[in-house]
């Protein structure tokens, strides 16, 4: 057989924990033939990379991504290509771009996504569709976001659903469900789905049991009632036995600094009864549109846009509040609809999170943004360097579990998240001594240091700091 690609003498990371070996990488018709003994394969090869020195590891999989409307209108997707991520999962915090129909400007927090005119998917086959006609350069696996079904069936978001839009809201989930969505995302914490009860909630999940599918949540807080918020998704889940994965896991504000121990043993009991499993991105700030009930003197916010002053995007807030002669609170008013970056968490919280077995890793990152937070284009490599290598929270097979085999496990991506032969050639080649992670909050849009290859499906998508053309990305239909 000739292959398209050897890997040669790699020091290869397989994804599920285990030691690093060293081995020859046979890749062929878009998956991994063989994985051998150092020139024990003979047979002839388009490309040979010489990789002694260097680490391969299974692509990363961003599991908390806003990438919805990215991967089409931007299909290189630099930001996460170029950190070594071949997978993005979409429709995140109850919102994604389909299966949606607005009659006017998309509520917050769906404008994080664009304005109206880019949401362009009555129903989820047809954003299915189109991404794979943009062919990006990663895969993409959505989620249905729970406050785009509300918008799509109540003419008032600030109360709970009818049974008859109840009805509606479920319909739609499960023809998305049919037609491949990977489950159902919620963002409770927003205004456009707070006064959605408990029972809405359960309702919606309650597809997911019919049909399969994951529920992912946006606690409806995250602040001093967490631990209510974390009973009610557990809550929520256990009910009708479907797998949690609580999003973006934070103690956030400076009240609620510490109580990371607290958070995760409530998890740790409930995975003994039921699925349960978290993200987190490797920071101390978060970042969404501008809430007025999270502007406080005591935290530092910067504004990344707002629509009425866009010049003031890129500020600090308290500067922006000290020029207008107004308070914070006063100035985000005037600024909004906005959005922020928060510096809200405590390091050792993100440490405690970060390295629990339940973790995995997601960016949570805001192409729209045109100041984005630096997680977006700097998340994975930021975990690798700076809390595996100097840091030492985990060894590196640690590390990359939590960006591939646990992630795949998790959302049920078949064939994907472990280097083994006959899955999908989805691979980082990369300089574990020379990794960095540039972006930082006054730059948040640089690449990353120490990525040498990234292939998907085979094809190589970005070499040495060059992001290629390759399109290989596919769109993975759950099941």
């Amino acid at each position: 057989m000739k292959y398209d690609t050897v890997i040669r003498k790699g020091s290869v990371v397989d994804g599920s924990g285990a030691a690093i070996f060293t081995a020859d990488i046979a890749l062929a018709e878009g998956r991994i033939q063989r994985i051998a003994e150092p020139g024990s394969i003979s047979e002839p090869a388009r490309e040979i990379i010489e990789a002694e020195g260097l680490h391969l590891a299974p692509g990363f999989i961003d599991v908390h991504t806003h990438d919805d409307l990215e991967v089409i209108h931007k299909p290189q997707v630099p930001a996460k290509i170029s950190q070594g991520v071949t997978t993005v999962i979409v429709g995140n915090c109850g919102i994604s771009a389909s299966p949606v129909t607005l009659n006017s400007d998309p509520p917050d927090p769906l404008n994080l996504l664009g304005d109206r005119a880019r949401f362009t998917y009555p129903q989820f086959s047809d954003y299915a569709r189109a991404v794979q006609e943009s062919r990006p350069n990663v895969n993409v696996a959505a989620l249905v976001g729970h406050t785009s079904l509300r918008n799509n069936h109540m003419d008032d978001l600030q109360r709970t659903a009818s049974k008859s839009e109840l009805a509606a809201m479920r319909a739609q989930l499960r023809e998305a469900l049919q037609q491949g969505a990977i489950g159902l995302s919620s963002g409770l914490a927003y205004g456009s789905a707070k006064c959605a009860d408990t029972a809405e909630v359960l309702e919606m999940v309650a597809e997911l049991a019919a049909q399969g599918g994951v529920y992912t949540t946006h606690l409806r807080t995250e602040f001093d009632r967490i631990l209510d918020a974390i009973d009610e998704a557990l809550l929520t889940a256990r009910e009708h036995r479907v797998p949690l994965i609580v999003s973006h896991l934070k103690c956030a504000g400076r009240g609620n600094w510490g109580r990371s121990g607290e958070v995760l043993g409530a998890l740790e009991n409930a995975v003994q009864h039921q699925k349960v499993a978290c993200d987190c991105y490797p920071y101390t700030a978060s970042s969404s549109t501008l809430d007025l009930s999270q502007v406080a003197d005591d935290i530092d916010i910067f504004i990344t846009w707002s629509e009425p002053f866009p010049e003031q995007g890129g500020r600090p807030l308290a500067e922006i509040a000290r020029e207008w002669n107004l308070s914070c609170y006063e100035a985000a008013k005037k600024l909004q609809p906005a959005g922020a970056v928060y510096h809200c968490m405590s390091d050792e919280d993100v440490k405690n999170i970060l390295r629990h077995p339940l973790t995995m890793v997601g960016s949570d990152g805001l192409p729209n943004d045109p100041h984005p937070h630096p997680r977006l284009w700097g998340a994975f490599p930021r975990v690798l360097a700076q809390y595996g290598r100097e840091l030492g929270l985990f060894d590196l097979p640690q590390a990359v579990h939590k960006m591939t085999g646990l992630s795949a496990t998790n959302f049920g991506l078949a064939n994907r998240g472990f280097i083994r032969e006959g899955y999908s050639a989805d691979l980082v080649l990369f300089d574990y001594a020379g990794l960095e992670s540039l972006a930082s909050y006054s730059e948040p849009q640089r690449a990353a240091r120490g990525i040498s290859r990234v292939w998907v499906n085979g094809v190589c998508a970005y070499s040495d700091g060059v992001v290629l053309d390759s399109r290989s990305g596919a769109f993975l239909f759950r099941g």
